[in-house]
């Protein structure tokens, strides 16, 4: 017979004695990462290895506190890591489209920024003042008045050489004429007709001549005006350098290990030079400002104040979050945009150490993904919007350089996101080739006490809480055996943890005590279940009311107590739930009423296939088992899935068959396979305190009691309501092995060992099933005879009276 579980193995105390400590103050804080040495080996080797794809990906469970525990990793080791270097964008005289990105020294840019900003200053002072000085005016004028007599000197001579002639060269409005003379007056037309013809035709050759030679000089004054301009432009040119070449010469000299630096003053030098005429013109096509805007910097990333590699974590991953964006202004109503409006993503600030993502973001933004990967495989950073990206629109904008790409990229997720990309996306692995698996659950032994501790320590100190005393610590790690399920093993859920430490402060706070004891923890689990539990309530009340019909006392034949457990976010609670059974002479089905409702799921299902099989082979090993058999879970009305109520149904259908009673004191869980041994399921604290629950609000406890798996008894942590109970013995955990001791318990009959040709003593429980399905098979083959001659004494009496008519 089964013995009954004492106390001691369905709680495992944490032994106080075993804390060599007063209170957490004493003890030194712990890496979080110390329980987890293959995540914590993981991130090493992927975060020094600086081969490409060796990207991370950190699974774990909701409630690990994965940010923290990575981040504080990630961030510890940057600290011995050479800071990145400062990214700035610079205009590109050559192609304004395509801004040219410079790599400076980390702190560099922030200083180049000043100098440019200080140069600017200096040359918007320096220039106007150079041009409007008397030196500059003085040559200017000089040079203008040498022109202005080399083009009269070239009209005087061919004005001399007409007077020569007799002829005289005017000047008009619309130019230039000739006209021959009367000393020294133009001669009247009645006097030229009085000149004889000679002459007449000797004036009109030689101002044919001189007209040549007066248009030669007059084609020579466009020429001469180009040679004053480009003395002008040269001497601006001259002007200009002076004003600029002493504080271009000392950015050049500061920055002369800089190439990018010295190139760009170069342009600057060239680009002054080129629109000078922004400096000198009232209405310049190009103003000044505009041309001085064209120097500035764009410091994209100022890495003055990092201490060691950058840890950035992306909250939002979208596409412009990842690799920055280009924004606009409005002018007259059109978008205008530069390199200045270019601004930094995530990518660009991690660039040189690590950026820590949360995968399920990435996968949520519209695109993130796809421009993840694809600056991954590129190793730049491509600064330009989704839409650019996809070719959706065709509007000009800018298109800046690329910059070079090297970080490390931290992916944060499930497991269950690891394996879908691992199968879905055949790029995912060649990316992200480092697998960081963070434990779920920590070994309890008396080794590791002290570790979880100082963990616990840990936890409080960083969160500024009161220290606990030994009993505190051993009631958290109680708890922390519960959350884990498991008397062996403690949760290693951080999150879980701390939110159970900050309640326990709260309450300590409110008492006014100066550390957290044991009683504040359980007050702070009371809490935690009670703030959950109006679900739970109202659900047991239904049972208490008699709506759900559940019965805890009596002897029912096809009937047993199954054990369910709901689950509503991150609370779970048990609730009982009434299995039926019926059997009948039929032709071997056992009907699932749930699958053929489709209420089953796929689990479920095949656990009852199972059990039919189980069935099949223990009590009828040669022959055929004439039984129509039927399951159904009572008053259940959502799906069903799972195989812990397999044990459960296996004892209603026994009961349906031999027609014995089952204790209604009793409820059952476990699973079974085809060989009647009885398997371990999930939830077993839940169910047992379900049951228990319900059993002591409809009245005094009576011996109730709950079988569930031997192999479970390990999982037990029950609430103290039920320890109590069972010291007082009015509330049993039975822990079995086999289906049998499941039926021993529940019809208090001996199940029965068969003989070598499998048959049951006939007194023993399974002796009555085995009559039970000859019986049924004897009626079976009975209804099949009594069919086979109804049907040939119909055939007998066609005959005869078709023998009748014949003649």
């Amino acid at each position: 017979m089964v013995e009954a579980l004492r106390v001691s193995e369905v709680y495992r105390a944490c032994p106080e004695e075993a804390l060599r400590f007063e209170v957490t103050s004493e003890l030194e804080s712990l890496d979080l990462l110390s329980g987890h040495a293959r995540a914590k080996e993981a991130l090493a080797f992927g975060t020094s290895i600086r081969s490409d794809g060796f990207n991370l990906f950190v699974l774990g469970q909701p409630g690990h506190g994965k940010h923290s525990l990575v981040g504080r990793y990630l961030i510890d080791r940057s600290r011995n890591e050479s800071p990145p270097p400062d990214w700035c964008y610079l205009y590109n005289f050559e192609d304004p489209s395509v801004p040219l990105y410079l790599q400076l020294p980390p702190g560099m840019g922030r200083q180049l920024r000043r100098d440019i900003e200080g140069l600017v200053e200096e040359l918007r002072g320096a220039i106007p003042a150079v041009f409007e000085s008397d030196e500059y005016q003085n040559r200017l004028q000089e040079m203008k008045q040498a022109m202005g007599e080399r083009q009269r000197d070239a009209i005087e001579a061919v004005r001399r050489e007409a007077r020569e002639q007799g002829i005289l060269l005017l000047s008009t409005p619309n130019g230039f004429t000739f006209a021959p003379a009367d000393d020294d007056k133009m001669m009247s037309p009645d006097d030229y007709e009085k000149l004889p013809s000679e002459e007449r035709d000797r004036i009109e050759h030689t101002v044919e001549i001189l007209q040549r030679k007066l248009t030669k000089a007059i084609r020579r004054m466009p020429r001469l005006a180009k040679e004053l301009r480009e003395q002008i432009n040269q001497l601006n040119e001259e002007v200009m350098q002076s004003a600029i070449g002493a504080p271009l010469g000392e950015l050049e000299e500061r920055y002369a290990e800089q190439e990018g630096v010295i190139a760009h003053v170069a342009a600057i030098r060239e680009a002054i030079l080129q629109h000078v005429d922004a400096f000198l013109s009232d209405e310049p096509e190009i103003p000044p400002e505009a041309v001085f805007s064209r120097f500035h910097l764009n410091l994209l990333v100022d890495n003055a104040d990092t201490e060691g590699a950058p840890v950035i974590y992306q909250d939002l991953p979208g596409h412009q979050h990842l690799v920055g964006r280009i924004e606009h202004h409005v002018h007259n109503g059109t978008l205008l945009t530069d390199f200045s409006l270019i601004r930094a993503g995530a990518l660009h600030r991690a660039n040189g150490g690590y950026l820590v993502l949360d995968v399920r973001g990435v996968l949520t933004q519209p695109g993130a993904w796809e421009t993840l990967k694809r600056i991954l495989r590129a190793g730049e950073i491509r600064t330009e919007s989704l839409e650019q990206a996809y070719g959706l629109i065709s509007t000009v904008s800018l298109e800046p350089q690329p910059i070079p790409l090297d970080v490390k990229i931290v992916l944060l997720g499930e497991r269950l996101l690891y394996y879908l990309l691992c199968e879905h996306d055949p790029e995912f692995l060649e990316l992200f080739k480092v697998m960081v698996d963070l434990e779920d659950e920590l070994p309890r032994n008396e080794e590791s006490l002290a570790l979880y501790a100082r963990m616990i320590a840990t936890l409080a100190r960083e969160a500024a809480l009161r220290p606990l005393d030994r009993s505190g610590v051993a009631a958290t790690i109680e708890r922390a055996s519960r959350l884990a399920d498991d008397q062996h093993r403690l949760t290693a859920r951080h999150r879980d943890l701390s939110d159970l430490l900050l309640e326990a402060d709260h309450w300590a706070g409110q008492e006014d005590t100066a550390v957290i004891t044991r009683a504040h923890v359980e007050k702070a689990v009371q809490q935690q279940l009670w703030r959950a539990g109006r679900i739970r309530e109202r659900s047991h009340e239904h049972i208490t009311r008699g709506t759900v019909m559940i019965a805890t006392e009596g002897s029912v034949v096809g009937q047993v107590n199954g054990l369910s457990v709901l689950a509503l976010g991150d609370y779970a609670f048990g609730q009982p739930t009434r299995i039926t059974a019926t059997a009948r002479p039929g032709s071997g089905q056992v009907v699932d009423i749930e699958r053929e409702a489709r209420l089953g799921g796929r689990i479920h299902s095949k656990a009852v296939m199972i059990l039919s099989r189980y069935l099949a082979g223990r009590y009828s090993r040669e022959q055929p088992m004439s039984i129509s058999a039927s399951l159904a879970f009572e008053q259940s009305y959502g799906g069903i899935e799972g195989d812990s109520a397999s044990v459960a149904e296996v004892c209603a259908l026994v009961s349906a068959i031999a027609r014995v009673g089952l204790d209604q004191r009793f409820a059952v869980t476990g699973s079974i396979n085809q060989h009647g041994e009885v398997q371990a399921v999930g939830g077993v604290n839940e169910k047992v305190e379900g049951f228990f629950d319900v059993c002591r609000v409809r009245g005094e406890l009576a011996g109730q009691a709950v079988i569930l798996p031997a192999a479970n008894v390990e999982h037990l942590m029950l609430k103290g309501e039920v320890r109590e109970a069972m010291a007082a013995g009015h509330f049993h955990l039975y822990g079995i092995r086999h289906v049998d001791e499941a039926l021993a318990l529940l019809t208090g009959q001996v199940p029965g060992e068969s003989d070598e040709a499998g048959n049951f003593p006939a007194e023993s429980l399974n002796g009555r099933v085995q009559a039970r399905l000859e019986a049924f098979r004897d009626a079976v083959k009975a209804a099949r005879g009594r069919e086979d001659y109804e049907a040939g004494d119909g055939d007998r009496a066609n005959s005869a009276e078709e023998g009748h008519d014949d003649p």
